[in-house]
């Protein structure tokens, strides 16, 4: 049960983000062709006003598909057509690109519909066709190409405020510290000795533990390994061998520590510690994502798996826990949504800027080029991902 209601979190937030692109480039005057929770070959889809709504066949994210990202250039049909299909229609789409070369939008619209008949039911038609739409993406003026980009990330964001005041308001931890685990951060050295969120906390390295200096004990240990004895549904663990690691000036081994409840925040109240807390994950969000970059921090990325794992052990722990990490991670989807490379929507922000200081967009030719360092970034993410929920992480 807890799983699937992770799964369901997870596709929520995949939902809202694109249902932030999906109606803010509505909003600005460009018509979504595609709205998919999830991709590959689609499960279900239906045609509704000109929209394809569907489910894809691997429930990994999702997308809009608005008309036209980047500016289509003479060759483009061809490249995309396989070869007989280009031969045939040789004539007809040397006429098109001659439109294109020329800047002829106008031109390149009739010679394209002349191809409908032959070449409407292919996706490089689609794509071209979409590319050369009055509502096309790169046509539109920058604000407005930027509403629709950058409403992906801020509906996250926003979505987070909300979660964390509903947990403000309904209980708010006090300065009061406590020696129980409320949650286990994945590919870290308690993840990988057996620490379970609900364990509490008896001894470290053979000491008693004082709430208020677990974290001082811990650091004492100066990473050499030492023993953990817990508490655990009313039964005494010794857990071995466990050694923290140094991240960010400090040895820790990758456990949140529960803290004692208090009254519910009012609203007012909650709005502006959800905001203080949204802050305060900005924050280590922007330092994580740089420590990607060095390879001693791989291990803390987290794919698919792993997040559904967190979030299940949230929901175990009660709905006040699950809307935490829930608000979390919707914030740390936002904020990854933004690195500064194609295809993520910070590469499409920092390309409509690019494009209104030049004072003319890029061709496609830029678009994938540039896509290509992305593509290659995101498969490097991937597999470090895949790799650490797979529990091979170093």
């Amino acid at each position: 049960m807890s799983f699937l209601v992770a799964i369901v979190g997870l596709a929520l937030l995949v939902l809202i983000h694109e249902s932030g692109h999906f109606f803010a480039a509505r909003a600005v005057g460009m018509t979504p062709r595609k709205f998919y929770l999830g991709f590959g070959q689609p499960l279900v889809k239906r045609v509704r006003n000109g929209v394809e709504y569907g489910i894809g066949a691997f429930p990994l994210g999702g997308y809009v598909k608005i008309p036209g990202m980047s500016r289509p250039e003479p060759g483009a049909l061809a490249t995309m057509l396989r070869g007989d299909a280009a031969q045939a229609n040789k004539a007809e789409i040397a006429q098109l690109d001659a439109a294109l070369e020329r800047g002829d939008e106008e031109g390149a619209r009739t010679a394209l519909e002349e191809l409908r008949p032959v070449l409407g039911d292919t996706r490089a038609w689609q794509e071209l066709e979409g590319g050369l739409a009055p509502d096309a993406y790169w046509r539109q003026a920058t604000w407005r190409r930027l509403v629709a980009i950058g409403a992906g990330p801020a509906v996250n964001v926003l979505f987070a405020v909300i979660l964390f005041t509903v947990v403000f308001m309904v209980a708010k931890e006090t300065n009061q510290s406590t020696n129980r685990v409320a949650a286990v951060v994945p590919n870290t050295p308690a993840a990988a000795a057996g620490l379970q969120g609900g364990d509490t906390i008896v001894q470290i390295a053979g000491k008693p533990v004082h709430p208020a200096k677990m974290a001082d004990q811990i650091r004492a240990t100066h990473g050499r390994p030492f023993t953990l004895v817990v508490d655990r549904n009313g039964k005494r663990v010794t857990i071995p061998h466990v050694a923290a690691r140094r991240e960010q000036g400090a040895y820790r081994i990758g456990i949140e520590i529960e803290g004692k409840l208090g009254p519910g925040e009012s609203f007012p109240g909650a709005v502006r510690d959800a905001g203080k807390e949204v802050w305060f994950e900005v924050r280590g969000t922007v330092v994580a994502i740089v420590d990607l970059f060095r390879a001693e921090h791989t291990n803390q990325l987290s794919g698919p798996v792993g997040i559904v794992r967190v979030e299940a052990g949230a929901w175990r722990q009660g709905l006040r826990e699950f809307f935490a990490i829930l608000g979390s991670i919707s914030l740390a989807l936002g904020l990854f949504n933004l690195l500064p490379v194609l295809p993520f929507d910070g590469g499409y922000i920092g390309m409509a800027l690019i494009e209104k200081v030049r004072g003319r967009t890029f061709g496609q030719g830029v678009y994938l080029r540039y896509m290509v360092i992305g593509l290659g970034l995101v498969m490097v993410i991937a597999y470090f991902s895949f790799r650490n929920d797979l529990g091979f992480g170093g």
